[in-house]
């Protein structure tokens, strides 16, 4: 199976000391892709010199609610020129957390809406990163983002009311370790049922949210263990895990505008 980690940060400090081996044991489940989503301006730098450096890595550029305060217009300048790289793909991670509010409302929603007009003004797609914002994000989403669809709403935890809203909207629907974890995952499970296989896109969040059985020998997730991510999806649908794979492969191309023939890198 070729897969591809959608949305990891392998900017992280956690990985510097044995960062080529992350990548060797990534290979080795089949993970010929990954996706580095910065959160701020220096990830997004990082991101998109480990991409540079490495051909099956790419970057995202974009600002995290949890980093909203430390937005400017100055610095999403230096971000819309950071996007013009060729290996960063997408605007993102962006988005609203009303959970842990390490930034004021106010601010999260002022440079989500400004940093969607960007991704819209440089036509790229976004990673939108969404917890307890009780449809608001979805509401900013319809009144701002030109380009609906085009983007993935990623760790997916949100009701069922909001996915079939998302999916209506066009957006494709990112799955993480979340879905292998016997108690924390049931609802999600259920949900993963109705997402239509050509919008699925599967992910570790690396080093977060480590899945199962990795969880019970390791706290750091990295993009090897996608692959269970990917197993426990087909065995919830009950499909065949090469099949899957291969769409899901297909559906992270497309979005990020990569050729679906790339080849094992």
């Amino acid at each position: 199976m070729k897969l591809f980690d959608s949305h990891c940060h392998l900017d992280d400090h956690v990985f510097d000391a044995d960062f080529g081996q992350v990548l060797e044991r990534s290979q080795q489940a089949g993970v010929s892709a990954m996706m580095i989503a910065g959160i701020n301006l220096a990830t997004s730098q990082k991101a998109a010199a480990l991409a540079e450096s490495h051909q099956n890595l790419y970057a995202s550029a974009g600002f995290h609610p949890h980093d909203a305060l430390e937005a400017s217009e100055s610095v999403l300048e230096t971000l819309a020129s950071l996007s013009n790289h060729p290996k960063v793909l997408a605007w993102g991670e962006i988005g609203l957390d009303f959970n842990r509010m390490f930034s004021p409302r106010d601010v999260q929603e002022k440079w989500l809406i400004r940093q969607i007009e960007l991704a819209d003004a440089k036509d790229l797609p976004v990673i939108f990163h969404e917890r307890d914002s009780r449809g608001r994000l979805l509401e900013i989403l319809k009144k701002h983002h030109r380009h609906t669809g085009s983007g993935v709403i990623h760790c997916f935890s949100g009701t069922r009311a909001e996915l079939l809203q998302y999916l209506d909207m066009g957006y494709s629907i990112g799955i993480t370790g979340i879905v292998t974890i016997q108690s924390r995952g049931i609802h999600l499970r259920e949900l993963v049922k109705e997402i239509p296989r050509n919008r699925i896109l599967i992910e570790t969040d690396a080093p977060y949210l480590t899945p199962a059985p990795e969880k019970n020998h390791t706290r750091r997730n990295e993009p090897a263990f996608v692959r269970s991510v990917l197993l426990k999806l087909a065995e919830v649908r009950g499909e065949d895990p090469a099949e899957l794979a291969e769409e899901i492969w297909d559906n992270t191309c497309r979005l990020y505008r990569l050729p679906l023939e790339m080849a094992d890198l």
